[in-house]
């Protein structure tokens, strides 16, 4: 049975996360973006109090919980306002692939950073013909001697320029098929011939966006990570727990900006009457609350079968949990706006940037459009028109 109702230590766990965030809140976070640095303090402390690392294994330091743990977290600091999208990519990703298929050496050297946040990892799969489209990836590794040559480009990749390495998704050729297959490979930072730039974006984050370019990036045969045949299963290790992170980023930023609408109508009064009062303010609040409940039970049941090992139930309820969080994220956001009217627009409440931002959890890391097609062919079993 899925659980639905968390149990004390996930409980105590949300309070203890909420407690830190409420610490630094979205000031810290915005203050952050306008002086074009990383969160480095609020990252460094939520690694020392354990909380990066809580889904890796104890033996590498982390806490030995699982994607349900870690989303608890995320959600936790987003619904604080203070975010850290790095939390989706290095341990949930990065962590997560590593743990299940890495060598004891790669193990050794890589989870114990990422758990305690002095090391991270960034992940590159996106391309720019390839769109969502996994299969379509024109990265490629061939052997050359006992060392890899990796070539290709990606974008969209976060946070490359504070990473330590970054996974890259390739296709190397299968010597039967000669068909080419998905594999991971870390990519250090200062690799010859691995080179980044910055996209510019309007969207105002902490993270950056980059273009990354792999020109015969020399890899030693220990940069690849698992068994050379199961780059499939080994790559949907890493995207359903980005899928359900992704919606713990949409449902607690769904929740910051419901939080500042509900405190709003409740105190802002016109005609000796609190707005709140009014059912044409106070029913969409009330349904973007339930949205948002919604959206976390699935989150809730997806991270539960993964945690279980269930890849197969779990890449369709990460889906939907990302979908759903997505879709909640936005209305609540958008009536949080709505709510406070031209205040909605100022700095002072902090609300405006999110409209761009909420807009994130409906694109990436796959598009809701996609999604639908995945429940429509995978789930209903209907045909697809591709």
């Amino acid at each position: 049975m899925t659980p639905t109702i968390e149990s004390e230590e996930h409980k105590a766990l949300r309070s203890a996360v909420a407690a830190l965030g409420n610490r630094y809140g979205r000031e810290y976070l915005t203050k952050a973006v306008a002086e074009n640095r990383h969160p480095h303090e609020l990252w460094s402390e939520a690694g020392k109090l354990g909380y990066l690392g809580v889904n890796l294994p104890e033996e590498y330091g982390g806490g030995g919980g699982g994607i349900t743990e870690l989303s608890i977290v995320l959600e936790e600091l987003g619904a604080a306002g203070c975010p850290l999208l790095m939390l989706v990519v290095s341990p949930a990703i990065c962590g997560t692939v590593i743990a299940r298929f890495g060598t004891d050496d790669q193990k050794q050297q890589w989870l114990p950073g990422i758990a305690e946040g002095t090391r991270t990892m960034a992940f590159g799969i996106t391309e720019p013909d390839a769109g969502s489209n996994s299969h379509r990836i024109t990265t490629t590794a061939r052997k050359d001697g006992p060392d890899w040559l990796l070539t290709g480009r990606k974008v969209f990749i976060s946070g490359v320029d504070t990473a330590d390495a970054t996974l890259i998704v390739g296709r190397t050729e299968d010597s039967r098929t000669g068909r080419l297959k998905p594999c991971l490979f870390i990519v250090p930072r200062d690799a010859p011939g691995f080179t980044r730039h910055p996209i510019a974006m309007e969207l105002n984050a902490a993270e950056k966006q980059f273009e990354l370019v792999l020109d015969d990036v020399r890899l030693p045969a220990d940069a690849l990570v698992g068994d050379e045949d199961a780059g499939l299963l080994q790559l949907f290790a890493g995207l359903n727990p980005e899928r359900i992170m992704t919606a713990a980023f949409a449902i607690g930023m769904g929740r910051y900006a419901l939080a500042k609408a509900i405190e709003y109508a409740r105190d802002r009064s016109v005609w000796n009457t609190p707005i709140g009062a009014h059912q044409a303010i106070a029913h969409p609040l009330a349904q973007a609350h339930i949205d948002l409940e919604l959206a976390r039970l699935m989150m809730q049941k997806a991270a539960h079968l993964y945690d279980t090992g269930d890849d197969t139930g779990a890449g369709e309820a990460a889906n939907m949990a990302k979908y759903a969080a997505g879709e909640a994220c936005v209305k609540a956001v958008d009536q949080a706006v709505h709510t406070l009217g031209g205040n909605g627009l100022t700095r002072e409440f902090g609300l405006a940037s999110l409209i761009t931002a909420a807009r994130v959890a409906r694109i990436a890391p796959v598009s809701r459009e996609m999604i639908l097609n995945y429940v429509s062919h995978q789930t209903l079993g209907l045909p697809k028109s591709y």
